[in-house]
């Protein structure tokens, strides 16, 4: 199951990009409430896009990003471009997902 879910639409030759990312960005600060351990940090450190295969942008996060975010971007472009969302966490995850633009 992705983490991702995207959505993307062009209006006069720019094309909106919004993407929603399931994780759950622990900073490694917070405590556990029963164990009082640690939780140890997992957050994402890199978000890459990509439309029909060049670089659009590149989003590197460290761990005070909440919880599930939420990002969104522009970009010059075309109904029908492939865009295609990755990301990478501090514990070696990752997830990438590909749509079509409205």
């Amino acid at each position: 199951m992705s983490t991702i879910k995207m959505r993307s639409k062009e209006s006069n030759g720019v094309v909106t990009v919004k993407a929603l990312i399931k994780h759950p960005m622990e900073t490694g600060q917070r405590k556990n409430k029963k164990t009082g351990d640690m939780i140890p940090a997992h957050y994402i450190q890199e978000v890459h896009s990509k439309a029909n295969g060049k670089d659009v942008i590149t989003i590197h996060w460290g761990p005070a990003v909440s919880k599930n975010p939420y990002l969104t971007f522009k970009y010059k472009g075309n109904k029908g471009d492939d865009v295609e969302i990755s990301w990478v966490d501090n514990q070696g995850n990752k997830d990438t997902k590909i749509g079509k633009v409205k």
